[in-house]
């Protein structure tokens, strides 16, 4: 799936309904309602999404789906109430905290499954920056946005790292894993 065109309207459509969807969530403890039809046609594509919130520039949830099941704003909604309340990482938002988060959204393309044979092998094909990484082994699951580079700049750091959030043992062999790459266009407040 090629990268979908936002334009700027689109981004702080997502945006808005982001935060609603959040407060909605918070305040009423219900999902929003949203009528997909109303919006734009970039909107109403297939597309998956990662809302992640951070408050004072920390983590604060993340939430999002790989492969793409419904349209991108139905997806953002429901992704932005779980980031919020859902993210098992966190206890659910508070309504103080809620002023202060800050959204990011990213939309994911279709993973491109990698070939490899090594460790090395697999952490040559990633591009810094550019590359979002799924791994998988059994029934262990785990992905790192693109934006992660930014705190894990080295490939193996960003491997071992994804390794340790997916619950496998660091020196798993090469050839008990899958991975995936895939990239986004993100965009937040």
């Amino acid at each position: 799936m090629p990268f979908i065109e936002l334009s700027g309207d689109d981004q702080q459509t997502l945006l808005s309904l982001a935060r609603e969807s959040i407060r909605v969530r918070l305040l009423f403890d219900r999902d929003l309602s949203i009528d997909e039809t109303a919006f734009s046609p970039a909107l109403r594509q297939l597309a998956a999404s990662f809302v992640t919130l951070k408050i004072r520039g920390k983590l604060r949830g993340c939430i999002g789906a790989l492969e793409a099941r419904q349209s991108l704003v139905v997806d953002v909604v429901h992704h932005a109430a779980a980031a919020a309340v859902d993210d098992p990482r966190f206890p659910p938002l508070s309504l103080d905290e809620e002023a202060e988060i800050v959204l990011d959204i990213s939309v994911l393309t279709a993973p491109t499954p990698l070939t490899f044979n090594t460790e090395p092998q697999l952490l040559e094909q990633l591009r810094i920056g550019e590359d979002g990484l799924i791994i998988e082994a059994g029934s262990h699951r785990a992905t790192f946005l693109p934006s992660v580079w930014a705190s894990l700049p080295d490939k193996q750091q960003f491997l071992d790292q994804l390794k340790l959030k997916a619950g496998m043992p660091p020196t798993i062999a090469p050839d008990k894993l899958k991975a995936w790459r895939y990239q986004t266009v993100s965009f937040g407040e």
